[in-house]
């Protein structure tokens, strides 16, 4: 399944991520962190739960949303998505821009010299 995530479906998922919320709770969350009104999240769910990213239960007349993919999933597809947009697929043009920018710190570059030795190893 290879669905693109949107900057307010990001914000969605990372609640439903952290517990399962009720339409009003993401109302809540969301009119305090983004001045989003309800109509708002309302839409945005609907579109969420066509995409396959959310499902809800139903208990009367409350709808919990629940994630329908685990963030993992989403990262690794959005990830690739990037690379190919924006770096032609290559890791290597991305790690340029990276190390270019300065965009590394010193324990994340340590970080990813483990992760390439490792993988080398493999």
């Amino acid at each position: 399944m290879a669905v693109s995530v949107t900057s307010g479906e990001w914000q969605i998922m990372e609640l439903v991520w952290q517990e399962p919320k009720t339409l009003m709770e993401l109302v809540r969350a969301l009119a305090d962190s983004e001045g989003w009104a309800k109509s708002t999240v309302y839409t945005m769910v609907r579109r969420m739960e066509s995409k396959g990213l959310i499902f809800f239960k139903t208990n009367g007349r409350t709808k919990t949303f629940y994630p329908a993919i685990d963030r993992q999933k989403v990262v690794a597809m959005e990830t690739d998505s990037l690379l190919k947009r924006a770096y032609h697929g290559s890791i290597g043009l991305f790690l340029t821009g990276m190390t270019q920018r300065n965009a590394l710190s010193d324990d994340e570059i340590e970080e990813l010299m483990e992760l390439l030795k490792e993988a080398k190893e493999k």
